[in-house]
């Protein structure tokens, strides 16, 4: 949820805020200005990251945005269709944009986006000029200040929304976020027609909501890891800057990964590697789990000491023991079915030497178990730089390894926790 709200939700809640507070005093030139950076900027941004997608999104708010001044040759019966139509244009483009996969700029995954947007532009245009009366700006303030939405708008709102935040908490990417969020911000611009002021302010948040989606998926590329979606390596060297005595390290070692790779092939053991950090990102006692590299893991407890986070991980690892994944075994049938497989009698018999050579193969097991093996110390007046703590709990890992494995120890023999169970074959 945290990732979902931010920065997009906390970013439109704080300019509602703005909004019905009255503190929001610029004047509409600013307004306008922070507008057209925000859509300049972003795309900027979204142009240099490669993300085509953001891009995409940017150039429908500009679009929707330049439907309205075109509402001004229009009567008011026109203005209030153009915003309904724009009202249930834009959260389809947003869907599409959202299932499209991010090519880059290249021209077969821009091309049908934009020859959609063409389309709709020109039908936004057509009925724009449908009546050739100019409405005086009374008409057209009370033309948006009456105007509703229709029911089939709302409804294509929602399933968008709905849409885009399921989506969101199956990829867990920022920039499904940001569509959620900027849509939603686009449309109290809409709702907000007869307030040019206002209705700029909810248009430049769509836009700001989107940029920041560009600075947020950069942050999460240089501070997490892409296959297990915890911290990295960078971001556990600097959890350590800001440590404060006492704090306790574990690292967290997968047993017999190479294992794992050499004989299910390294398909299966990302999948591993996502077994165990789904588990050690639910770690108890106050942790915080990284991974530093390959096979290995790294948990901070601040405050904590080695007492009090050695429950933690012990229950840490008997739940990655009890975990168990299914894969698919080897032993699918090699050869093609022919066409007389119905006809039992048609069939030759196998040699009895190649019997006894398939019954010799060694089956993969459909169910797969890990074990971890892990060292804890903790921060002392003998070792109180992170870099020594991280050393001794490296050492009580080797220790740990050498003992069995799947099993917690200390850095501190006589705090050694021996209790082990069976190692996983």
């Amino acid at each position: 949820m945290k990732s979902m709200l931010l920065p997009g939700g906390a970013l439109l809640v704080g300019v509602m805020a703005l909004v019905y507070s009255g503190w929001l005093t610029l004047a509409s030139p600013a307004l306008s200005f922070l507008y057209y950076c925000a859509l300049a900027g972003g795309m900027l941004l979204a142009w240099r990251f490669h993300s085509s997608r953001t891009f995409l999104a940017l150039l429908v708010l500009f679009l929707a945005g330049q439907a309205v001044p075109l509402l001004a040759g229009g009567t008011p019966s026109a203005i209030l269709t153009i915003v309904r139509i724009v009202s249930v244009l834009v959260p389809i483009d947003f869907v599409l944009i959202a299932v499209m996969h991010e090519r880059g700029f290249t021209v077969e995954s821009i091309s049908p986006v934009a020859l959609v947007l063409f389309v709709e532009s020109v039908v936004v245009f057509v009925f724009s000029r449908i009546s050739v009366t100019v409405p005086s700006a009374a008409h057209v303030r009370h033309a948006a200040a009456t105007m509703q939405f229709q029911g089939y708008a709302l409804i294509i709102l929602v399933a968008a929304c709905a849409f885009l935040a399921g989506r969101f908490l199956f990829t867990r990417k920022p920039a499904d976020s940001a569509l959620f969020w900027s849509l939603l911000a686009f449309f109290l611009s809409l709702r907000f027609t007869g307030n040019a002021r206002t209705a700029m302010v909810y248009a430049a948040t769509a836009a700001c909501i989107l940029a920041t989606s560009i600075i947020e998926n950069s942050y999460l590329l240089a501070y997490h890891d892409e296959l297990t979606t915890l911290p990295s390596r960078r971001a556990f060297k600097e959890a350590l800057l800001r440590l404060q005595d006492p704090y306790s390290i574990a690292v967290v070692d997968i047993d017999h990964f190479k294992k794992f790779n050499d004989t299910y092939g390294h398909d299966t053991g990302d999948q591993v590697l996502q077994l165990v950090a789904s588990n050690l990102a639910q770690v108890t006692g106050g942790g915080q789990a990284y991974r530093c590299g390959g096979e290995e893991f790294n948990l901070l407890f601040p405050g904590k000491s080695t007492a009090e986070v050695v429950e933690h991980l012990e229950r840490l690892r008997e739940n990655i023991q009890t975990s168990e994944f299914r894969t698919r075994g080897n032993d699918r049938r090699q050869v093609p079915r022919g066409p007389d497989r119905r006809h039992e009698k048609n069939r030759p018999r196998p040699a009895k030497g190649r019997i006894i050579r398939e019954l010799a193969q060694e089956k993969f097991p459909t169910s797969l178990s890990v074990t971890v093996s892990i060292g804890v110390a903790t921060s002392s007046r003998q070792q109180g730089d992170p870099d020594s703590v991280l050393q001794a709990a490296d050492k009580a890992l080797y220790r740990a390894k050498a003992n069995g494995r799947n099993r917690v120890e200390t850095a501190s023999a006589r705090r050694t926790r021996t209790k082990a169970a069976g190692i996983a074959g």
